[in-house]
Parts: C-alpha cells; sequence; structure tokens
C-alpha cells in the first residue's frame, strides 16, 4: 500500500538563542492533534498540560488540564490553550525550565510557538 508523506504527522523543530540562554521547540502535528515540547538548553520533557477546543456548536472556551508536573503548570496550560484554540486541535504542551524563570521564558516561548506554527502552515505535502 502506498503511503502519501502528508499521511504521516509533520515535525518542525526550531530553537532561539537569548543571551546565553537557548530555548527549543519540537512540534508534532497529526491529523487530530498536536504535541509541542517547550525547554531551556536540550530537549527535555517537563510539566505536561492538555487542552481540548471547544466544540463549534457548544459554548464555551478551550478546557485544560495538568497531566504531570508541577513547576510550570501556568504556562503548560496557557501554551496548550493558545494553539488549541489557534488550530482547533487536542494539544499537549510540555514546558521544561532549568535556569530562566517562568515568566521571563514565556516571551521566548511565545515567539517558538509562533515561529513553529507559521513553518508549519508553510510546509507543502509531498509524495514518496
Amino acid at each position: 500500500m502506498e503511503r502519501k508523506d502528508f499521511d504521516r504527522a509533520n515535525v518542525v523543530k526550531e530553537a532561539i538563542q537569548q543571551q546565553e540562554h537557548r530555548f527549543l521547540a519540537v512540534y508534532v502535528e497529526a491529523k487530530n492533534s498536536i504535541m509541542i515540547m517547550l525547554s531551556e538548553k536540550e530537549d527535555k520533557l517537563g510539566t505536561m498540560a492538555i487542552a481540548i477546543p471547544k466544540v463549534h456548536d457548544i459554548a464555551g472556551s478551550v478546557t485544560s488540564s495538568v497531566l504531570l508536573g508541577d513547576k510550570h503548570p501556568i504556562s503548560a496550560r496557557m501554551f496548550a490553550e493558545y494553539i488549541a484554540a489557534k488550530k482547533s486541535k487536542i494539544t499537549v504542551v510540555s514546558v521544561y525550565l532549568e535556569h530562566v524563570s517562568e515568566i521571563l521564558a514565556q516571551e521566548f516561548f511565545m515567539h517558538l510557538i509562533d515561529k513553529v506554527l507559521k513553518t508549519d502552515s508553510q510546509k507543502e505535502p509531498e509524495a514518496i
């Protein structure tokens, strides 16, 4: 059975350097869901949150919850809700920080999220 590349999950990796800190994003988008790891210094799993977009017929907003971890729950939920609302897909976000404060890192992670979402929307499906 022949499979097309666009039948598979899309993976985008991005990084930015701010002063002496490196911030990374690994973005995986499947047909019905998105997973994104946001981390400082190296790719690592951190506090995880899930967000479910609202159903179009029902009034309400995105629903989210922390799945694992307790170090950066506000950022994990905030980014999961943002992406779920923007892409209308179930979204899992992981946030891992070593030295930078959560508040400071939010600006850099938001920049990375916008970068991976833009890169993802510019990709063209390719046949194998």
